[in-house]
């Protein structure tokens, strides 16, 4: 945000790039700093210079910087004393790193007194924050350049080299300066140095100075100090009081007290360091002493003599006396004994022990602390030489001593150390002495084991050590009388054995033996027995927690535990530094159950003891949770539930719990005392067992504790009594670590049904009760009191103050809110937490403004992502606006973070953070996304709206990070670069035109977009960075959007230039081939786990929508060529058969789903591609066969796609020869499919039949929820299956497999079984559809028929069928719907049936006539009735029914006897009905107008619906329509010859069904004995037109009628007439002749009926002979017409009757089939009618 670029990096910069903790990682970069850096580090705190008038002149004359920050840089100048360009420096790093504000609040800041005022001083605060970053750099280099594990050990090393020399001085001279600097004052300083600004300043100035003495000390610990600089440290020290006399003492307040201290410890530490005890030790111990720097310098050491002389009146001075007492005494003993031993007593009377105790601890942990580790071995080699070279007693109290011994043997390697050296030298003898006093004393010895357990052979070390004790000392105060003395009671001998022990049992007991001999020692105790007995100490320590267990309740309690407690310490310490001797220490852990029983149930249980029992069991719960949790369950320490847990409900109202003795405790001793060791303990260990995972049932048993931790505790614990400074920090850290665990529980650890689990219990209580609060209090903390807290910190680093704890605690609050609203149960009800979380407080200080200023956090880049994380979380889900809940600073927030996202050095996983953040925003949060786009308008020319780039824009960050030429840098890994990518994806998705309009036209945007797109990719073996997959995968998408969203005229010409190249580089056959090898590679390695499943998902996802829309795009997208299509298609299929051959993979499945999708999607749109292909039935068999092995949920959706895809296979390449094959095994998976479905098919149509019986009181509106039953779909498993069996059958022409198949699999009798459920209940439509259709292919061929009869298909259908149509009783019209014929519909059902019904007595004949006479008996009024409804109806639908019936009703009347003989009545309805519909088809052929007419009226619209080319094969097809007027028009024309060709069907079935029902022409033109009774008169004798009118009787003249329409019919097509109905236009050449062959069989059979009912009238005795007169003349004239016309155009050649082709001829001679006339008297039918005409007129 400053206006000239930074520079000069900040020095916190620097120091976090120098941790590692920044984008600069690499070794190669680190070295780079600090080659920068160095000479800056080597000045220290001189590189801040003071002001100067050069400097001053220089800043005017500075163009860069604008006026006010020069003015601004002017006043910080005064302020600090800092020099005027590195004033304006300062400022420039803060506004660039800490000011939270942005550009335009900075200028009104600048100009407003108030508001400079406290950003001067804030930025006072920045300045002292990067003077301690300065040295803390310089310290961590010096900690760290002799590290062999640090990764930039080498790096600093090289530049602690180039410092060495001058380092010192340097600093030094600094030290003085700051010990004796002049406080500031407001005279000197400006009037914004209040007293406070002086204590801020003095504060400042002892953390310099503790500082610089720790770099001196660390410096000094690694390089010799002379004599010279000892002297003159010693005096500087002596000087300035080691702190304490400083020149402004008179500042120092309490809370300075640390920082003083630390001056002491680290005065003292150099001035020992100085001494180099170590090489002292060294050289006396090998005799050369006078290498030693101090062996000849005696004026300096006369000098040092007398000034520690006047030392002693300070703590800090005891070490250093100690130091010098040895240095003197080892280098020349004789010359200065008085001096010596008048320092070495001043020393002592100081405490030296004491104080090296608290100096030690005062430093802090060893964790990862460089300077009390350094500290503690430079001590350690100090007390060694003490103790080896002085007499123990002379050194005070044991106790301070080994005190002493054991912090300084926690540094690590110490403990090594110790036990390499011999036990006569330095610590060893301190042992020793311990090990003497054994077990009269036993606190000491193991006070000091425990201290020297580091590892696994320190373990050992010790184990074997305790293991092989050899004295055993007592005392008494008198002698015992079973002991013989010598005369000097120097040695005693037992005379009997004696039990150590007198209330153990068997092994838990020690037995001194008769003859054992012990020395005597008289002391004040009295007698000091050293008995010589071998034992080991273990079984002693066994002994002695029996004893504690014995005297429990009586008073010797207290002191047995004091006993005891320092063996639990060691046990502890053993197990968790070796678990091997776990085994070996079972006596001892065995007992700590009952021990912590015991101890917990007395009035006043001791504490201590009581913790370190625990402690123990933590260590073994690691190891073996169940065991310690079944042996802990019984001891009654832990809460528990008195009665069963059931519901929710009662476990958070803790009905029916207790809190156990430990919750006994915490309330009656804990809390009032304010100490809290066995509540740590507890909540550790509750939380080891947590993580152990140990099942269902001992979860449950754990609820009553995790409830005691989130009702009584997390609520309150920071409302309790403390006596220790972070211990409330550290409970709560140890609470929320505890929910941390349970909520990263897996879930298949976690029990199913009604009853809570830890985990909903636990996500449960954080969303409704107050533990939620007190996490989001925890939340609250805000990034300010964070920073407080770790400014308050004396130490330099390190990781275990108060201010890590504070953050950790944090951070996990921030982590436990993200599970518990990821894992919450949906429901409609907003929680107390998410309330909590989301509710705007005043002044900004709700939830959500206080995460997203965590960004403002430096110290641990962690927190800030995790807040960022929890705000991503929110924004997805909360129901409200993060830009709402910023308020007024949502500006400078905005700014905040993209200056951490442009930074090159900031943490990438903060960047990544962000933008995924964003990412989310760009769909939840419009108000904020628009914030973050900062898109600026440019108005255009006609006021259109362009837009720009705002200079805060998140695009530009973006764009820099996409741009190709940045990829691999430092700055953009990968996973950023993938994070970028997801972001643009995002406003693509969202359609953020504005943002996608300025980034669609930036120059390179396209190029720079699709370059990884262009790469070559790892093999998927290989991938280590997974993100390089969805990388690749979200350009994908974008470019899919980009193309789907714009019309391919507007794309920019640079995409299009993108695409081109993609073509022509061949990157479709890469990429098809790379994600073929994707999905292969997830196949093979599927047992061993997918390490990328969800990136591998990504990319096939995306690469599957690129093919697809290249399906409909290939212009844009450059997909024409059909050699490349095919190698996508193949690797489509070939990726598909890998997924779906491993059925038991979940992953495998899902693949192969998505990759089936696309399969079926190119095998619809690439049918050409497809018919080149090689064969594909053969792998969709296999997949198919194993998919039905696969998980049936799982597998639905896919399942269906396979059998799609099997079905367009069919249809485009065929059963060729070779593939025949597959066919049985294929037909056996189908055909079990069909089985199982329609057996499933039943269960759910019985399920919704029962639920829809239950009366419900629901409203009307939901009757649909029943359909989630149901599974009847168009593209369900059950219906493609049925489809597809269907089309396997028509393969399989002469049925040699289906019948095997049928026979093996009783497919039929389910399919049946279902359709009858299906008709009755009339649901599952499809399926019912689809049934008949494969009914209907299997009865075309004789075996099938006769299966399907066999079947029972009757019974399925006859009754069933009944509940499809309801008869109506007013009228026919309504029981015929107006719906298009294309949508499948229960009429079409019915019609189905009947076509099936044809088909079967077609093909079984007199094996089927029983049926089809119960059939046609059912359903007579439906037959009647459509047949009626043509007249009325003439919607395609209708008449697509009455052709139909008419079907059916022409085969059965070839069985005119068996018909009469059932159903005579119904017989004889029939044949007057077929002659009315003869006359009403008649009449409609004939008015064409009328026709036209009638559609127009009845349809209530111009368009009747359009033909279907699938079931008519005479209706003409759909021709490109012209546009204009015409348009219409045409389409009316059209769908009116659809209608002429319907009801021309219909006519011709009709009048070949009455020529059933009228005699036989030859046999009555021969036959004069023929009985005329048994066939009835149809027609009327009379010859008008046919009227439209069901009162006018069918005649003659209805016959003579069709015949004349049917000639003309036939002239309009011959003809091609443009008057007429332009059927040629319409039609191609085929429906042409298929129409004029339709027409002749039409004439054909009229004039075959006209002839035979001419002659039955003829012959008919009850008809007057005049009317027969008039019937020959009437015909007689017709017909000669008639004939006369006809011959015309068999003169020019017209087809023959398609009789046999189209439907069944009658068997006479007079249709013989595939004749064609080639002369006029050839053509039979001519003939005939030629010889009736002449035999009527004679």
């Amino acid at each position: 945000m400053a206006d000239s670029e930074m520079c000069v990096r900040s020095s916190r910069e620097l120091w976090t790039i120098l941790l590692g903790r920044s984008a600069l990682r690499e070794p190669a970069q680190i070295e780079e700093e600090l080659d920068r850096n160095w000479e800056r580090l080597l000045q220290g705190l001189c590189y801040y210079k003071a002001p100067s008038s050069s400097s001053a002149g220089k800043l005017k004359a500075d163009k860069d910087v604008a006026q006010p920050l020069k003015d601004f840089g002017l006043r910080i100048s005064k302020l600090l004393g800092l020099d005027q360009q590195q004033s304006v420096q300062i400022l420039q790093c803060y506004l660039q790193e800490d000011y939270r504000g942005t550009r335009n609040t900075l200028k009104v800041v600048l100009q407003d007194e108030r508001q400079s005022q406290a950003l001067l001083l804030k930025i006072a605060d920045y300045y002292y924050e990067e003077r301690v970053c300065h040295l803390r750099c310089v310290l961590l280099l010096l900690t760290y350049f002799q590290d062999e594990r640090h990764p930039y050990r080498a790096e600093y090393s090289n530049c602690v080299n180039k410092l060495e020399k001058d380092l010192v001085n340097i600093y030094q001279k600094q030290f003085e300066t700051l010990f004796k600097a002049e406080s500031p004052t407001w005279e000197t300083h400006g009037n914004l140095m209040t007293e406070r600004q002086v204590s801020r300043w003095f504060l400042q100035c002892l953390r310099e100075q503790s500082l610089l003495l720790e770099i001196l000390f660390l410096y000094y610990a690694y390089f010799e100090m002379g004599p010279g600089d000892l002297l003159n440290f010693t005096k500087m020290f002596k000087e300035q009081g080691f702190g304490l006399r400083q020149t402004n003492r008179h500042l120092v307040d309490k809370s300075m007290d640390a920082l003083v201290d630390r001056i002491g410890y680290f005065s003292c530490l150099i001035l020992v360091e100085g001494m180099d005890i170590d090489f002292l030790h060294k050289c006396a111990l090998e005799d050369r002493t006078e290498q030693h720097q101090f062996s000849n310098t005696p004026a300096i050491s006369k000098e040092m003599d007398q000034m520690l002389l006047t030392f002693g009146d300070i703590p800090h001075h005891g070490p250093v006396l100690l130091a010098w007492v040895l240095l003197r005494h080892t280098l020349s003993p004789d010359e200065s004994s008085p001096v010596i031993r008048r320092i070495g007593n001043t020393s002592l009377q100081l405490g030296v022990f004491q104080y090296l105790t608290t100096m030690l601890q005062g430093l802090g942990g060893t964790g990862n602390n460089c300077t009390a580790s350094t500290a503690r071995m430079c001590i350690y080699g100090l007390l060694s030489f003490v103790i080896t070279s002085f007499e123990e007693e002379t050194l005070g109290s044991q106790q301070h001593l080994i005190n002493a011994a054991c912090e300084v043997l926690s540094a690590p390697s110490l403990a090594e150390l110790f036990w390499e050296t011999k036990p006569t030298m330095g610590l060893g003898m301190i042992l020793d002495s311990a090990m003497g006093m054994f077990p009269h004393k036993t606190g000491l010895l193991l006070q000091l084991l425990t201290a020297l357990l580091s590892d696994k052979s320190t373990a050992k070390k010790v184990y074997i050590f305790l293991d092989k004790m050899s004295f055993y000392t007592e005392v008494y105060k008198t002698k015992p009388n079973d002991i013989i003395s010598r005369d000097d009671e120097t040695l005693w001998r037992r005379q009997a054995p004696k039990l150590l022990y007198p209330l153990g049992l068997g092994q838990t007991n020690l037995r001194i033996p008769q003859g054992v001999l012990g020395q005597v020692a008289l002391g004040e105790q009295g007698y000091m027995v050293r008995w010589d007995y071998s034992y080991s100490a273990w079984v002693l320590f066994t002994c002695e927690i029996e004893m504690l267990l014995h005297v429990v309740s009586t008073a010797d309690v207290i002191l047995h535990c004091e006993r005891v407690k320092p063996i639990l310490d060691l046990v502890h310490k053993m197990i968790s530094t070796d678990w091997t001797v776990s085994d070996c220490l079972l006596p001892l852990t065995s007992r700590i159950y009952m021990l912590l029983q015991r101890l917990t149930s007395v009035i006043n249980p001791p504490v201590d003891v009581i913790a370190s029992c625990a402690n123990c069991l933590i260590v073994l719960a690691a190891r073996m949770p169940g065991k310690v949790w079944s042996s802990l369950h019984h001891t009654g320490f832990l809460p528990f539930a008195a009665s069963p847990l059931t519901d929710m409900a009662q476990s958070i109202s803790a009905e029916g719990m207790k809190a156990g003795n430990y919750g006994n405790l915490l309330v009656l001793i804990e809390q009032p005392k304010g100490e809290y060791a066995v509540t740590i303990a507890f909540l550790r260990l509750v939380t080891t067992l947590v993580k152990g995972q140990l099942g269902s049932t001992q979860d449950k048993g754990l609820i009553p504790c995790v409830l005691l931790v989130l009702k009584e505790m997390l609520p309150t614990y920071h409302k309790w009594r403390y006596n220790t400074h972070g211990v409330r920090e550290r409970i709560g850290c140890l609470i929320l670590e505890l929910v941390h665990a349970i909520l990263n529980l897996s879930p298949e650890g976690e029990a199913s049904g009604s009853t809570p689990t830890l985990q909903s219990l636990c996500i449960y209580s954080l969303a409704n009760t107050e533990a939620g609060q007190a996490v989001v209090n925890i939340m609250g903390v805000g990034v300010d009191t964070i920073d407080v807290v770790l400014a308050a910190q004396p130490s330099s680093g390190g990781t275990e103050g108060p201010g890590q704890i504070l953050i950790q605690t944090v951070k996990l609050a921030f982590s436990v809110t993200n599970n518990v609203i990821r894992l919450k149960p949906p429901s409609d009800a907003v929680s107390p937490l998410e309330q909590a979380l989301t509710q705007h407080g005043g002044h900004g200080s709700n939830l959500i403004a206080v995460l997203a200023k965590y960004i403002y956090h430096k110290h641990d880049p962690a927190l800030p992502r995790l807040a960022i994380q929890l705000l991503k979380r929110l924004a997805t889900v909360a129901p409200m606006s993060v830009y709402a809940c910023l308020g007024g600073d949502a500006a400078a927030i905005r700014d905040a973070f993209l200056t951490r996202l442009q930074s090159r050095t900031e943490d990438m996983r903060i960047k990544v953070m962000i933008l995924e953040f964003l990412t989310v925003a760009v769909e939840t949060q419009p108000g904020l996304i628009e914030l973050f786009l900062n898109l600026e308008v440019k108005d255009g020319a006609e006021g259109s709206k362009e837009f720009l780039l705002g200079e805060w824009s998140c695009l530009q960050v973006v764009l820099d990070l996409i741009d190709s030429r940045q990829q691999g840098k430092y700055w953009c890994p990968a996973l950023l670069h993938r994070a970028a990518l997801a972001f643009l994806h995002a406003l693509w998705q969202d359609r953020r035109d504005s943002a996608i309009s300025v980034l669609r036209t930036k120059e390179k945007f396209w190029e720079n977009l699709t370059t990884p797109l262009f790469g070559t990719l790892p093999s998927p073996s290989d991938i280590t960075e997974p993100c390089v997959l969805e990388t690749c995968a979200f350009v994908m998408k974008i470019i899919g959007l980009e193309i789907y969203y714009v019309v391919s005229g507007s794309l920019e010409r640079s995409l299009k230039d993108a695409l081109q190249k993609f073509s022509s580089g061949r990157r479709y056959e890469y990429w098809s081939q790379y994600v073929k090898s994707l999905v292969v590679h997830v196949a093979e390695t599927e047992e061993e786990g997918v390490h990328s499943f969800s990136e591998t998902q990504m990319v096939i996802s995306a690469w599957r929508m690129l093919i697809i829309l290249s399906t409909s795009h290939s212009d844009v997208m450059q997909l024409k060529e059909d050699s490349a299509r095919l190698k996508l298609f193949m690797d489509v299929l070939d990726g598909t058969k890998a997924a779906l051959l491993v059925p038991m993979s979940v992953p495998c499945l899902r693949l192969g789903s998505m990759m089936a999708t696309l399969l079926l999607i190119l095998l619809k749109q690439w049918r050409s591609v497809v018919a080149t292909a090689p064969d594909v039935l053969a792998p969709l068999s296999l997949i198919l066969e194993s998919v039905l092995q696969a998980d049936q949920q799982l597998m639905e959706r896919t399942k269906a796609k396979v059998f799609s895809a099997l079905l367009s296979a069919l249809q485009i390449q065929g059963l060729n020869g070779g593939e025949i094959s597959q066919l049985p095994q294929l037909l056996l998976c189908v055909c079990e499919t069909v089985q199982d479905e329609a057996l499933a098919l039943i269960d759910s149509t019985r399920h919704t039949a029962q639920v829809r019986d239950i009366p419900e009181d629901k409203d009307s509106m939901e009757t649909d929820a029943v359909r989630s039953v149901q599974k009847d779909q168009r593209d369900g498993v059950c219906v493609l299956a049925l489809h597809l069996a269907k089309e396997l059958c028509r393969a399989d022409e002469d049925g040699e497999h289906w019948v095997l198949v049928m026979r093996k699999i009783p497919a039929l009798h389910s399919v049946l079984s279902a359709l009858e459920l299906s008709l009755r209940s009339k649901q599952n439509l499809y399926f019912t559809e689809a049934a008949l259709h494969l009914l209907l292919t299997l009865a075309r061929t004789p075996q099938g028929a006769a299966a399907v009869a066999g079947a029972g298909v009757i019974q399925s259908i006859c009754l069933p069928l009944l509940s499809v149509y309801e008869v109506p009783s007013n009228g026919a019209s309504q029981g015929f719907s107006r719906k298009s014929q294309d949508a499948p519909c229960w009429p079409g059902v019915y019609r189905l049936s009947m076509s099936l019904m044809e088909i079967l007595l077609k093909t079984l004949r007199y094996n089927f006539i029983n049926e089809a006479l119960d059939f046609v008996g059912v359903h007579q009024e439906r037959i009647l009735q459509c047949l009626n409804a043509v007249r009325t109806v003439q919607s395609l639908v209708c008449l697509d029914e009455a052709d139909h019936t008419v079907g059916f009703l022409l085969q059965l009347s070839s069985f005119c006897k068996e018909w009469q003989f059932h159903l005579p009545q119904l017989l004889r309805d029939i044949q007057i009905n077929l002659c009315y519909l003869c006359q009403t088809c008649t009449y409609l052929l004939h008015s064409r107008n009328m026709l036209h007419h009638y559609l127009q009226a009845k349809n209530g619209e111009a368009l009747p619906s359009g033909p279907r080319a699938q079931r008519d094969p005479q209706t003409p097809s759909k021709a490109a329509t012209e546009g204009g007027g015409g348009e219409r028009e045409e389409a009316e024309q059209k769908a009116l010859l659809a209608v002429q060709c319907s009801l021309l069907k219909i006519l011709s079935k009709t009048l070949a069904t009455l020529q059933h029902f009228t005699p036989d022409c030859c046999q009555i033109l021969l036959d004069q004995c023929m009985d005329l009774a048994e066939y009835r008169t149809l027609f009327v004798l009379s010859f008008t037109t046919p009227a439209f009118d069901s009162d006018v009787a069918p005649s003659f003249g209805t016959l003579l009628a069709t015949i004349s329409v049917a000639l003309s019919m036939l002239g309009e097509v011959e003809k091609k007439e443009p008057a007429s109905l332009s059927v040629a236009s319409l039609a191609s050449s085929e429906e042409t002749q298929a129409l004029k062959s339709l027409l002749m069989f039409t004439m054909e059979n009229c004039f075959y009926v006209l002839i035979s009912q001419a002659v039955r009238c003829l012959k008919d005795p009850s008809i007057a002979p005049r009317d027969k007169q008039r019937l020959k003349q009437e015909l007689g004239s017709e017909l000669s017409t008639l004939l006369s016309s006809l011959s015309r155009h068999f003169r020019r050649g017209s087809p023959s009757s398609p009789a046999s082709s189209l439907l069944p001829s009658p068997q006479t001679k007079t249709t013989t089939p595939g004749f064609k006339a080639t002369h006029e008297g050839q053509e039979p039918f001519i003939q005939l009618v030629q010889a009736f005409v002449r035999h009527i007129q004679r």
